[in-house]
């Protein structure tokens, strides 16, 4: 086995490795997952506290 012969191997390896994440990407079993991760923008964690004035974080009254 010379050198040849190890690239085309890591080649191939490297060419069935990409062909197998696009399986899984393309896979209705990961479907949920991304749709999840495609809502994240649009969740609402930012909003102000109750009563209406956002809370200071680090101060304290008095």
């Amino acid at each position: 086995m010379d050198i040849n012969d190890l690239r085309s191997l890591i080649t191939v390896m490297g060419l069935l490795c990409f062909l197998g994440i696009c399986a899984w990407a393309y896979s209705k079993h990961a479907k949920a997952g991304f749709d999840e991760a495609a809502r994240l923008p649009l969740t609402d964690d930012d909003l102000p506290a109750p009563g209406g004035r956002p809370e200071k974080e680090g101060k304290t009254n008095g």
